[in-house]
């Protein structure tokens, strides 16, 4: 109980650390939002890469922002995959890029067949690509005019050191229903605090799995993506920093991403990417012991406490909780009953101190949520904040529920040796 109790405090501790590092960084960029696009000293040739299964709802959209794009055509080479397509996919790809005012942009539609996931198609796309770097966008991601243009500049302040950069996604469909609304405030906090704080503080990035920039050489050199990955974005990001070069934020670029609307869609979704995240860390556990660099051992550090430690001790607690509330239900009828978790006969000291524990862990929740609406124009409204509030007892439980099904799942994964690789496909919806 202790342990857990502890263990909360250091995650609460660590969180506000990084809030901090992401409010002083806001501060400091506050007139750079304005997203003033100069003349960059050179434009380094980009391929864009698209990878696409059974994406005609929403790729239409997508692929006409990209063609659209605020960045030399000539420049530019895009490779659109429909990757083991049974819809009209690859017909409204062709469609679009055949129109006389596509034509300056180089571009191949490729009806692939191949195995792998996405990870098989960046590879494909590695092999084909003729730009000095990567970027993908994924099916369902419209950048912003001038997306690219900021993921270059920064490319360009440091670019032997930086192996990728990154920018940020924000949820075109947020305000289809309760669930968007939270996937939406999640979005935003891991955007706007997490990766600005981790970036600024530790120099720290994670790629996403869209709108983001990567060296070609750089690719070929680490052996290309992980086929089969399930979080080919996180498995490539460890390997990244195990070569001790960075991940750069360039928090101007954003892309405007679908989310799921419906609660099985999102489950699934989300149990993915857990389940990756997991093979990700058993794989680079290692790294905690080795010579590796510091980030890395950060990363793996980050990443078991956060699927592991931190959230067994919020199972503990929410045990704990739930075993007191129901024994001083029944000790309301029977006297002689006592509560289970005490330190006191009366229960007076635990009660203070799980009540400073609750109001401390959803203090900090509350102040993370209103920093990250108030940096990103729009966001801070009386609607956003009573979800935020809302979602803490909700919505934000469903991390955890989810996390202890996707350990279940590769625990089962690896006992009966079976495939746990199966890609997913999320669900779209019409705008």
């Amino acid at each position: 109980m202790m342990l857990s109790i502890i263990s909360i405090w250091i995650a609460t501790a660590l969180s506000l650390m990084i809030l901090i590092s992401a409010t002083h960084f806001w501060l400091m960029h506050t007139k750079k939002e304005r997203k003033t696009v100069f003349e960059l000293p050179n434009y380094p040739k980009i391929t864009v890469v698209v990878p696409a299964h059974n994406e005609e709802v929403v790729i239409k959209q997508t692929v006409e922002a990209i063609l659209t794009l605020n960045y030399p055509k000539d420049k530019l080479e895009l490779l659109l995959f429909a990757d083991n397509c049974e819809d009209q996919t690859y017909q409204s790809m062709k469609r679009i890029v055949d129109l006389p005012q596509y034509q300056a942009v180089s571009t191949k539609v490729i009806a692939r067949t191949g195995t792998g996931g996405k990870a098989g198609v960046l590879n494909d796309a590695l092999e084909m690509a003729t730009g000095e770097w990567i970027c993908v966008y994924d099916a369902d991601a419209m950048p912003e005019k001038n997306a690219l243009y900021f993921l270059v500049a920064k490319a360009l302040e440091n670019p032997e050191r930086y192996a990728a950069v990154f920018g940020r996604n924000k949820t075109r469909n947020y305000k289809q229903n309760f669930l968007t609304r939270c996937i939406n405030l999640e979005i935003v906090n891991t955007q706007r605090i997490q990766h600005a704080g981790l970036w600024h503080l530790f120099g720290i990035g994670r790629i996403p799995g869209t709108n983001f920039i990567i060296k070609t050489d750089f690719v070929k050199s680490i052996g290309g993506w992980d086929n089969g990955a399930l979080t080919e974005d996180t498995a490539i990001s460890f390997k990244i920093m195990q070569s001790g070069k960075l991940i750069a934020l360039a928090h101007n670029s954003e892309a405007f991403q679908q989310e799921p609307e419906t609660l099985s869609a999102y489950y699934q979704q989300r149990k993915r990417w857990a389940k990756g995240n997991y093979e990700v860390i058993l794989t680079n556990f290692k790294h905690l012991f080795d010579k590796s660099v510091w980030r890395i051992k950060w990363e793996v550090f980050y990443y078991i406490s956060t699927f592991f430690w931190f959230n067994a001790a919020i199972i503990i607690s929410d045990i704990i909780f739930l075993v007191n509330v129901v024994f001083w239900g029944i000790s309301l009828f029977d006297p002689n009953v006592h509560i289970l978790f005490t330190f006191g006969s009366n229960n007076i000291e635990l009660a203070n101190l799980l009540m400073v524990n609750w109001f401390l862990m959803i203090g900090v929740y509350l102040l993370q949520i209103n920093i990250a609406l108030a940096s990103q124009f729009g966001q801070l409204t009386v609607k956003n904040l009573l979800v935020a509030i809302i979602s803490y007892v909700t919505y934000a439980q469903l991390f955890i529920a989810i996390s202890i099904m996707s350990i279940i799942s590769v625990l089962l994964d690896h006992l009966f040796r079976r495939d746990g690789t199966k890609w997913y496909k999320t669900k779209r919806f019409n705008d």
